[in-house]
């Protein structure tokens, strides 16, 4: 059991930091331990750089071409090199502060990608006083960035109402962590379920999570459909991921990324539903993150070298979750008396999107995609409605080059129209 930590980081090069410390959290419970509480700083420290550097590379690279250069812009300027042609100084700022994250993850990993930190019980290695005030050096200046890229994500939103308005705006459930008072939690805490008027449903351990989640299953898809149990399929279907952690929270601990908080819950009397305010959402919980950096850093028990705590005995079960950037990652792990694993479930973030992104798709088709003739942009859009929810699906898949997209359009008897393809 205690391999997992370093295997599962491989299902995603972009999150590799989530299903590091999701595993390691399951493997405590398995070998029945608590870690210290430095340990368990220093956990959620790399966790807030993988949130810096994945939040950050998503806003600046992946969704701000459409929004910056325009959804029906030339494909071949619609990416990041167009951003930098268009505005170089912001593309180096999105550069620096997804390094920053990265550099976060290797001072205390020793790689950026899949680190070898986080052990059972603890972690391999205590923070030097060099590494703690290098990370802190240049926290303030990736607060000012972040706090420009609001800025755009805002100015975009308010310019483009109508759109953001049409744009898979659809009402659901949502599920995030939270931590006793309700407040945002990306390390720790419990799943917190509201409904569509914001009434809470549920809140439990995550260790609870198979009495409260199901999975159902299509013919049609590889990947299952969480939902609520109580409610049933579909009824209790749900949203996770930045939207939905902050629609699940009532306040942020960190001074900055709460006054931006109040303005997004302003927004809607319940919770924001339009898929594009994940934009907005995810740069919130950015600017948390590098405000939960200094936190950490500032905290007197950060260099400490109690750092573990060692195993007693099996207790041949286990059960972590976190918050990956993408939404709720659980692993769940049995094993038998020797720590060899019998059973192993894992829910990742994108599987609890599936129904939202599969509805997103379709409410935007409907939209925006011409009944007599395809356009480029009319595919972009569809495929803008899935990079809002941030998926793992291409990294997860190991797909190579643009993502592979095929496009039909059929008439009311089933007869094709139309057809456009990408792979």
């Amino acid at each position: 059991f205690y391999e997992m930590p370093m295997i599962t980081p491989r299902i995603c090069g972009i999150c590799p930091v989530s299903h590091h410390l999701a595993s390691v959290k399951a493997c405590d419970a398995v070998a029945g331990v608590k870690p210290p509480r430095t340990a368990s700083l220093l956990r959620e420290l790399m966790h807030m750089g993988q949130m810096i550097q994945s939040h950050s590379m998503h806003f600046f690279h992946l969704a701000g071409p459409d929004l910056l250069l325009g959804f029906d812009a030339d494909p071949a300027i619609r990416n990041v090199a167009g951003i930098v042609q268009a505005n170089p100084a912001l593309a180096l700022k999105a550069v620096e502060l997804r390094k920053y994250g990265q550099e976060i993850i290797r001072l205390l990993g020793e790689k950026k990608v899949h680190p070898r930190f986080a052990v059972p019980g603890g972690v391999n290695h205590a923070l030097s006083a060099k590494d703690r005030d290098t990370i802190l050096t240049n926290a303030d200046r990736m607060i000012g960035y972040i706090q420009e890229g609001i800025a755009i994500a805002k100015d975009w939103l308010d310019q483009n109402r109508d759109l953001v308005e049409a744009f898979a705006n659809f009402r659901s459930s949502y599920m995030g962590l939270v931590h006793e008072g309700n407040g945002l939690e990306l390390y720790n805490g419990q799943l917190r379920l509201i409904d569509k008027d914001g009434r809470q449903l549920a809140k439990f351990p995550p260790c609870d999570y198979l009495e409260h989640i199901g999975e159902h299953v299509e013919d049609w898809s590889y990947l299952k459909f969480p939902f609520y149990k109580k409610m049933g399929w579909p009824e209790g279907t749900y949203r996770v991921a930045p939207l939905a952690r902050l629609n699940v929270a009532d306040k942020i601990d960190t001074p900055l990324a709460n006054e931006e908080f109040k303005k997004f819950k302003a927004l809607s009397r319940g919770p924001v539903e339009q898929s594009l305010y994940f934009h907005y959402a995810r740069l919130i919980e950015d600017l948390y993150a590098v405000e939960r950096v200094k936190q950490i850093l500032d905290d007197p028990d950060i260099l400490s070298t109690d750092i573990v705590t060692p195993s007693k005995g099996l207790t041949g079960e286990g059960i972590g979750c976190i918050e990956a950037p993408r939404g709720v990652l659980i692993h769940h792990y049995k094993t038998d008396e020797r720590g060899l694993l019998t059973k192993v479930n894992l829910i990742v973030s994108t599987g609890h999107n599936n129904w939202a992104m599969n509805k997103a798709v379709n409410l935007v088709a409907k939209a925006f995609v011409n009944g007599k003739k395809l356009t480029e942009g009319m595919l972009n859009r569809v495929e803008a409605a899935i990079r809002c929810y941030d998926p793992c699906l291409s990294c997860s898949t190991h797909a190579w080059g643009e993502m592979p997209l095929v496009l039909e359009l059929r008439s009311a008897d089933g007869d094709l129209l139309d057809r456009m393809e990408r792979s």
